[in-house]
């Protein structure tokens, strides 16, 4: 068996600098973006979804340093779930006084439906989807402590993706293996 292949993007604007690096693992993260909360954020979604996920960052705005983080995890979560994943995935995270449910489809149509009690990680959520090409629904079923709501999100989501991206052995589509090419 042949080992995992890192999927590696760097995004670099006017504004930021990132580089993240994704790989079928352990859970393990290292994540170094100058915003702790969203360092704390990512290290909850390697433990869950059990991939090694490597991050740093740099920029202008804590904004645009999430958004662009969010859009180079999602092109890297592209490259390295298998086309032959089980697809869908379905968790339900309790934390504290926050119940959070994430549905999750890496099939290849980007749609994010939330929302999150916070902007920043509402559109941080959606921005990895697009990039992904994951439809993911999050589904706040109660919770008042903004922080409890979030991270219970990013586990639940690390936990769909986890089941999502089991490998199936073969497509899980009616259309077959999809391919896109861009030239």
């Amino acid at each position: 068996m042949r080992p995992p292949v890192p999927a590696v993007v760097e995004r670099r604007t006017s504004e930021t600098t990132v580089r993240v690096e994704v790989v079928a693992g352990s859970g393990v993260a290292r994540a170094q973006t100058s915003v702790p909360f969203l360092d704390h954020m990512l290290c909850v979604l390697a433990r869950y979804s059990g991939f090694d996920i490597e991050v740093t960052a740099g920029g202008d705005l804590r904004h645009h340093i999430i958004e662009d983080v969010a859009i180079a995890l999602g092109t890297a979560f592209s490259r390295v779930v298998p086309s032959t994943a089980a697809r869908f995935g379905d968790r339900t995270v309790p934390m504290d006084d926050a119940l959070v449910q994430a549905v999750l489809d890496t099939g290849g149509r980007p749609y994010y439906r939330g929302p999150l009690p916070s902007s920043l990680y509402d559109h941080f959520l959606r921005s990895v989807c697009d990039a992904a090409r994951f439809t993911l629904h999050v589904i706040v079923i109660r919770g008042t402590d903004r922080h409890h709501v979030v991270e219970a999100s990013f586990k639940a989501f690390g936990l769909a993706l986890r089941q999502a991206s089991e490998d199936a052995l073969r497509v899980f589509s009616t259309k077959g293996d999809v391919t896109l090419e861009v030239q």
